[in-house]
Order: C-alpha cells, then sequence, then structure tokens
C-alpha cells in the first residue's frame, strides 16, 4: 500500500568553535626566540685616555699593536730655551745690520735730494722696507720668547719599532705606574687597562729634547752621554 510520508529530516553537524587568530608574525630583524641578538658594532675607545684592549695600546685615538712596542719611558720633556736664545741674536743682529743700512740709506738719500727735487717714490720704497725689517724683528723676537717662556712636561713616550712614538703628560707617579702597567701587559695576553692622561699642547717639537736622545756622526772614543 503506498502512501505519500515525507523522509526523516538528516542529522545536522554541530557548528564548529571558531579558530583561535594567528600571532601577529615577526619583522625579520626582530630577534625570535630561537635567534640571538646582533653584536653592537665596538668602536675605538675614547680618544680621552690610554686604553690596552685585545692586545692593542690605543693613546688618544690611535692604536698601537702590544707586539711593535720596543720602549716606554718617562722622561721632563723641556724647551731649547739656549738655542732660541742663541737663535734670535744671530737673527736679531743681521736684521739689526740691514735696519741700520736701510736707516743711514734713508738719511743720505733725503739730504741729496733736497736740493735737487722731490724724492717721495725713494723714500716710500725705504719706508716699506723699514716697517719690514721691524716687523721681521719683532716676528724673531716673539719666536724666541715662545721657547724661553715655554714650561717643562713630565711625559710618558711610548715608541715603536717604527717611527711613531705616543707621548702623554701627568703627574710624574701616575705615569711611572703606567710605565709597570703597560710592560706587564705586553706579556699578558688577556691584559686590560683604562686610564686617563692629558694631551700635549705643543706646535712645534723640534723647540724641545727628547730624554736622552743623542745624534753621533763619526768620531771615535764614545763612551756615553754627558749628563
Amino acid at each position: 500500500m503506498g502512501t505519500n510520508e515525507t523522509p526523516p529530516p538528516k542529522p545536522t553537524r554541530p557548528p564548529e568553535p571558531p579558530s583561535p587568530p594567528s600571532p601577529p608574525s615577526r619583522p625579520w630583524n626582530e630577534p625570535g626566540r630561537g635567534a640571538a641578538a646582533p653584536a653592537a658594532p665596538v668602536g675605538p675607545p675614547s680618544r680621552h685616555g690610554l686604553v690596552i684592549s685585545k692586545r692593542l695600546l690605543w693613546v688618544h685615538g690611535g692604536a698601537y699593536p702590544l707586539e711593535n712596542i720596543v720602549r716606554v719611558h718617562t722622561f721632563v720633556l723641556r724647551p731649547r730655551r739656549g738655542e732660541a736664545l742663541a737663535r734670535f741674536l744671530k737673527r736679531g743682529g743681521i736684521t739689526l745690520v740691514v735696519l741700520l743700512i736701510l736707516s743711514n740709506f734713508a738719511d743720505s738719500s733725503s739730504s741729496s735730494w733736497d736740493s735737487s727735487g722731490s724724492s717721495g717714490d725713494l723714500d716710500g720704497f725705504v719706508g716699506a722696507a723699514l716697517v719690514f725689517v721691524v716687523s721681521l724683528l719683532i716676528y724673531y723676537f716673539g719666536d724666541m720668547a715662545s721657547v724661553v717662556f715655554a714650561a717643562s712636561h713630565d711625559v710618558l713616550a711610548v715608541e715603536t719599532n717604527g717611527r711613531s712614538t705616543a707621548l702623554v703628560t701627568g703627574k710624574r707617579k701616575h705615569l711611572n705606574e703606567l710605565v709597570h702597567a703597560i710592560a706587564e701587559a705586553i706579556d699578558k695576553p688577556d691584559a686590560e687597562l683604562h686610564a686617563h692622561v692629558a694631551t700635549l699642547a705643543i706646535t712645534n717639537y723640534g723647540n724641545y729634547h727628547f730624554g736622552d736622545s743623542v745624534n753621533m756622526y763619526g768620531g771615535s772614543g764614545n763612551t756615553g752621554v754627558a749628563r
């Protein structure tokens, strides 16, 4: 017997729970859990001091390998006062002679030209020459005074096996302690040192005596250094 029966409804699945939101993506340059942060670049030490690090001696920003150091010592940097005075007397004497010659020439030329006519061009030349000679004499005196009245300095010198030498200044006791510290650091691979030292405000090192350095050219019977 046929009947028009409706089929039973199909069972429906329960709704799935929503998936948790995904975490925000990290930028590539941000260190994650498994990656280490990049090390910051290490620059040279400060220019105001003396530092020993990684077998290098840094003196006011300049690097000197410890294995290239041949001598570390202290001494008194003295101006060459006697030589500066002798140089001024030599220069000043020659300048004064030229000044007297120009003065006599100016007097004689002015007296000879008074009766004959105008001597403006010659007087102008002689006057300019006199001003130049006087200015030169003042310059020589200033150059001499800058050496004669300069102060002496207690310095620490670091000499290398080349032609470079580092100079710093400070209290003599502190510099002597640094000499021993640098000498000990040369034989220690992991030596570290940080010290504060002062710079030298010297424009011409040729006007100073550098310790007991002596240059000898030829001769015989040289036995030592006279002090």
